[in-house]
């Protein structure tokens, strides 16, 4: 992939990631943690041309800049992001994988001073909270989930989630838990708003309580639902009228209309000028 496809490919997902993002010249001009990651790029590529002092002295120069520490020796995927970045450091066999996302004040480093692998591997689709500590040779799987603060120094599992010092199992992937996050995912479209909170391994209480509340919807719907069919079949009629549509169309109309602007600003973009 070349340069400009690959930079375009890194701005897209910032937008995919960050709701603040406005336009592709602000993330080019105030994103640190995609500055860090280009500066890298070069400074990997003289790491693995054997320049190594010249590579350090450009690592050093973008944690100077960004406040992103990344040793050039790093292995790091495809769209790649740090948010706010401020803090971040990552070791020198550390190696990221694609659609990575870290927070500020994270650390991939090492537990021991004997040269080898000795910092954290991070499969696709890992994120990893704010001020959390991956320390030495383990593995987070596929779409492990590390919460804010965090120490974790075992492997983590695959779609599995962390929190705590040390890191703890809070959220296992489980046929039970896939059917109820699509059946609250279905429930949120239903009523009108986005289901981004009401994920099972989101701490946020409110979050929860909206989970819980969506599930007792569905349930009494459900149940509705079936006595209606029931007092049908005995000869009554009931439930002949259409509920009352939500009237969400503002809400939608503006959701709807910032996804048509950001796409628009994706399309839009030209890295030539």
């Amino acid at each position: 992939m070349g340069v400009i496809a690959r930079l375009k490919e890194d701005i897209e997902s910032i937008y995919h990631r960050d709701p603040a993002a406005n336009s592709s010249f602000e993330i080019l001009v105030n994103y640190p943690g995609m500055h860090a990651i280009w500066i890298h790029r070069i400074s990997n590529k003289l790491w693995n041309a054997k320049w190594h002092l010249l590579s350090r002295c450009l690592s050093t120069f973008s944690r100077w800049l960004t406040g992103i520490e990344i040793h050039p020796g790093a292995t790091i995927g495809r769209r790649f992001f740090i948010d706010h970045g401020m803090g971040v450091v990552i070791g020198e066999t550390a190696e990221i994988g694609d659609d990575c996302t870290l927070y500020h004040g994270v650390t991939l480093g090492g537990t021991t001073w004997q040269a080898g692998k000795r910092h954290p591997t991070l499969e696709n689709n890992v994120v990893i909270g704010a001020g959390a500590q991956i320390l030495g040779p383990i593995t987070m799987h596929d779409g492990a989930r590390v919460g804010s603060n965090s120490v974790i120094v075992k492997d983590v599992a695959k779609d599995t989630t962390v929190v705590g010092i040390p890191g703890r199992v809070v959220s296992t992937p489980s046929d039970q838990s896939k059917e109820q996050t699509e059946r609250r995912s279905a429930m949120a479209k239903k009523y009108g708003f986005d289901a981004y909170a009401v994920s099972p391994d989101n701490p946020d209480p409110v979050a929860s309580a909206i989970g819980q509340m969506l599930d007792h919807m569905h349930l009494m719907d459900s149940k509705v639902q079936e006595i209606c069919q029931a007092v049908q079949s005995m000869g009554g009629e009931v439930c002949t009228e259409k509920l009352p549509e939500l009237n969400v169309d503002d809400f939608t109309e503006a959701e709807q209309e910032a996804a048509e602007n950001r796409k628009q600003e994706i399309d839009k973009f030209d890295p030539s000028i």
